[in-house]
């Protein structure tokens, strides 16, 4: 979407990132709303904010636009499909981060307690996975890798893909691989059923 507006309008794009939005006043007594445009460069904002809004609307599928209609303007609206569409890996990625930053601060963060909250982390279509796998015995023990690698089984279940792609599955930990290896067998036989 990033490189389609800045190749066809670079001026919507601005409008997306730096949040050009009409104003929001005191119209009467506790009302608020838009001020209306009184000079030709408001004007030109307004309709930049409006398009701009518009066309990231018609990039959304429609199965998903009531998830997105009470955005009020165009930059809040593309953090939110950019919140949407972050993936397994990038959750993943910035979990560790956040767990690294805390570890160089002196948090220390017992290995359920962050495997808990990575799986609360996850987008609301991981629910039943992420469930399954807090009411598992080891969760205590389990490696974030070893717990990524789980979840990585099901990435493409999650994604409505009727397939298990070998590159899905990669094992970092050499620790519980009896686990993992149940998980895999587990999640190809269902995936298998399930084709």
């Amino acid at each position: 979407m990033e490189q389609y507006l800045t190749h066809t309008d670079y001026a919507l794009w601005e409008v997306i990132v730096n949040s050009d939005a009409p104003a929001i006043a005191s119209a009467s007594a506790g009302t608020e709303g838009p001020i209306p445009p009184k000079i030709a460069e408001q004007k030109l904002a307004r309709k930049n904010e409006f398009k701009a809004k518009n066309t990231l609307l018609l990039a959304i599928p429609d199965e998903h636009l009531l998830k997105f209609h009470g955005i009020k303007d165009a930059k809040s609206l593309w953090e939110a499909i950019k919140a949407r569409s972050e993936g397994l890996d990038k959750t993943y990625d910035r979990f560790q981060k956040l767990i690294s930053q805390l570890e160089i601060h002196g948090e220390v963060i017992s290995q359920e307690d962050a495997n808990l909250k990575f799986l609360r982390s996850l987008p609301s279509a991981w629910n039943n996975i992420a469930l399954i796998i807090r009411n598992k015995s080891d969760l205590d023990t389990l490696s974030m890798d070893d717990l990524y690698n789980n979840l990585k089984v099901y990435e493409c279940e999650i994604k409505g893909q009727s397939s298990l792609n070998s590159q899905n599955v990669a094992f970092v930990s050499s620790e519980n691989t009896s686990n993992t290896n149940e998980a895999v067998n587990t999640a190809h036989e269902v995936s298998t059923a399930s084709s």
